[in-house]
This record gives C-alpha cells, structure tokens and sequence, in this order.
C-alpha cells in the first residue's frame, strides 16, 4: 500500500542544449496508484525569502488534489494529515522541492498543504484536480503546535528558517485555526501516512 502523500521524482533526460523532463503523465500517475483528473493549473510568486503559504485546503465536496513542483527557487512543501479518524491525524511530511531537482510532491484531498520558499523570487506551480471554491476555502495554523513529524515529535512543523526569523505571511494566514478546534469534514481512507520515500 503505497502512502497517499508521494515524492515523485521525473526523470529528465539531457544533452549539450539542457534537460527535457515529462511533468504529468497519465498512465505512469496510474501506475503509481494516481488517477486523479487535473483541471486548474496555479502559479505563484513569492518574491521575500522565507514566505511562508499555508496550511491550505479546501473541503468537501471541493476538494483539492494537488501535484506541487518549484520552477524557479527553492521552497519546503508540506502536506499534513487532517482526515478524520486517521492514525496519523495531525502529522506531517515535508520535502525540499527545486528547480534544480525538478521534484514533485502529490498531495491529496484529506491534507492541508503549505510551502515556504528558501530564497528569493520563487516561483511554484501546482495542478489541482477541483477549480478553487473560495466557500469551501480553508486552513489550519502553520505553526500549530501540535502538528508533528510522521517519524517524530509533536512541536510543530520543522520549517527550515533561522532561529528568530518570522516568515512573511498573509493576513489569513495568521489567523487560521489550530488543529483542536479544526471539525474535519474529511474522511480516513485507510492509508495512513507514511514517510516519504
């Protein structure tokens, strides 16, 4: 059983010119146990080091496949478990995505998603398998305490930032609600987390 969160890591192929790469295919997804339908591309700028978006989803019935991948930069993503009834409710996995690695992290429906970038001008671009419902719009606090690491300690999400630096966030990124008083309308569908491989 494979976990619901994936690092996926395409293959690019080079020569004298550069590198050709296949970001999306359907069958090889299949084959790795995704079949989602995408539908909306995003793209975003992050223009300060250290900006921090998250922890973001959308609920039901709207919710949101995602397939993340940094085209310029470098940021930490992270995807935590919000599905009720999980085992591994309220933990988190988190990888170093680049435009130099050209990796990809899968995050289903039933997780809150959340990057911050790790220099200047980062650029990240995500496909979504619903179009974006802002009634359906929701989130939970990034530093929540209790979050904690799939193979770890409660204390919160490891965001990779200097001691004493605060990330630059969005107004609705600061008041967004710690996960005690978040009412999941999400459902366990029997994987749990797991570490990535």
């Amino acid at each position: 059983m494979t976990s619901p969160v994936q690092l996926i890591r395409p293959r690019r192929f080079g020569d004298a010119r550069g590198w050709f790469t296949e970001v999306y295919n359907r069958d090889t997804f299949a084959a790795m146990g995704i079949e989602t339908v995408f539908v909306q591309d995003n793209h975003s700028l992050s223009a300060p080091v250290h900006t921090l978006r998250g922890l973001h989803f959308q609920t039901p019935p709207r919710g949101q496949d995602k397939l993340v991948r940094c085209v310029r930069g470098r940021i930490f993503d992270v995807a935590v478990d919000v599905r009720r009834g999980s085992p591994t409710y309220g933990q988190w996995v988190g990888a170093e995505l680049s435009a130099e690695n050209g990796h990809q992290l899968f995050v289903p429906i039933g997780f809150a998603h959340g990057f911050l970038t790790l220099e200047p001008d980062c650029e990240v671009s995500y496909k979504c398998s619903d179009t974006y419902a802002p009634d359906h719009d929701g989130g939970i606090r990034w530093d929540d305490p209790a979050l904690k690491a799939v193979d770890g300690e409660a204390g919160g999400i490891a965001w990779p930032m200097p001691a004493g630096v605060e990330p630059e966030l969005s107004a609705k990124d600061r008041v967004q609600p710690l996960l005690v008083d978040f009412d999941s309308p999400f459902a366990y569908d029997g994987r749990p987390l797991a570490p990535l491989a």
